[in-house]
């Protein structure tokens, strides 16, 4: 657990260093540890480390680990797949879900997430090199799909995210990364009051995201070291 607390540090240090290097403050740029198949004790072991945001993939594994870690004041981010008879579920014991794209989806989320809790934040998933086999919007669908997820009262639509096509250089991202910014600066719905995420970059390419202007970063493998078979 040493070293969570030690692959931390050092990705602090290198999100600042991006962030200075385009001229902006570490603190622009929100961490989001990513949990897929990690146990609640590196979660935990994070946590002491200082991390807040935590992402997980599946609800099924999710669910033991949030309910595990209630005493932990922690942000829990849906970044999977979604599926229908999953939205009651993913609406009830997550506070982001990142990965928006159908609008059924939404509405029942918004339909689902209970009436006394913060309403859902969310961002809507962009497909931002047109892969077939990737889930996602096309970018010239966001203005109409985000004026419709602004209607739904239970939901707060925060901005975009992609994961785009993988690259042997992660500086070869910068293209899709760019797509994407210009995207979230243009796209913003005229009633959003809340628009004001960009969630980009993982553990190969989070520096080039920040430069190209991330406000949030995914990252696993770099904090919790290489996933076990």
């Amino acid at each position: 657990m040493h070293s969570i607390s030690n692959h931390l540090a050092s990705i602090r240090e290198r999100i600042a260093h991006a962030a200075q290097r385009c001229g902006r403050q570490p603190e622009s740029v929100r961490l989001v540890a990513v949990s897929k198949t990690r146990d609640s004790d590196a979660i935990r072991a994070a946590a002491a480390a200082g991390v807040v945001d935590i992402g997980e993939n599946y609800l099924g594994e999710a669910v033991p680990k949030i309910d595990a870690l209630g005493d932990l004041a922690l942000c829990w981010h849906f970044i999977g797949a979604i599926q229908s008879n999953k939205t009651r579920d993913i609406a009830r014991c997550f506070q982001w879900v990142q990965t928006v794209d159908r609008l059924k989806i939404a509405q029942r989320l918004s339909d689902q997430r209970a009436p006394d809790a913060e309403p859902l934040d969310v961002l809507i998933q962009i497909n931002i090199d047109a892969q077939p086999q990737k889930a996602g919007i096309a970018p010239g669908a966001l203005a109409e799909f985000a004026a419709l997820l602004v209607t739904l009262p239970r939901l707060r639509v925060r901005g975009i995210m992609t994961i785009p096509r993988p690259e042997p250089d992660s500086d070869a991202q910068r293209p899709a990364f760019r797509r994407m910014r210009a995207l979230f600066e243009t796209a913003r719905p005229e009633a959003c009051t809340h628009w004001d995420t960009l969630s980009m970059g993982m553990t190969d390419d989070f520096e080039v995201a920040i430069e190209e202007g991330a406000t949030m970063i995914r990252i696993g493998t770099g904090i919790f070291g290489p996933r076990r078979p």
